[in-house]
């Protein structure tokens, strides 16, 4: 019983750590990690079911750098939110947040393992409730349109 306590206490003091340093982006990068791992499983299952009908390690290790992609999207966002607060404090502005580009970058990427989860869950051969994938695809276009910025044009 004592190592289930003492595997509780280092948990505990993980998350509660995390959680302090990361602020709004800690339920984000959690989602993620979870987003990750059931994507990544559910691809696996549903990879017999698809046109080629195998697992590729190829496919596999391409689907995984993409996983590390999105991370570096995270951290990508994550600079950027230090940029804009150093900022903010050279102006003398007081910003209330810290990792708000980042979070709304992790629930974008959220959104779309969701959605990945969802297409795959329709290759296995699950019949998905009619309002779930419009939902999600919903919820990304709002993290979208929260910093909606539009493309210079070299004219």
């Amino acid at each position: 019983m004592d190592k289930v306590k003492v595997m509780k206490a280092c948990i505990s003091t993980i998350t509660s750590v995390l959680a302090s340093r990361l602020g709004i982006l800690y339920i984000p990068i959690v989602l993620v990690i979870v987003c990750n791992v059931v994507d990544y499983v559910t691809g696996l299952m549903a990879a017999p079911r698809r046109a080629d009908g195998h697992i590729s390690s190829y496919k596999s290790m391409r689907g995984i750098f993409k996983k590390i992609a999105m991370w570096i999207l995270i951290v990508v966002g994550a600079i950027v939110d230090v940029l804009l607060l150093y900022m903010a404090q050279v102006f003398g502005y007081t910003w209330p947040f810290a990792f708000v580009v980042a979070a709304v970058v992790a629930v974008w990427i959220v959104c779309n393992e969701i959605i990945s989860i969802l297409e795959n869950l329709i290759d296995i051969g699950i019949n998905l409730p009619p309002f779930l994938l419009p939902l999600v695809k919903n919820i990304k276009k709002k993290a979208e349109d929260v910093v909606n910025v539009e493309e210079e044009n070299d004219e």
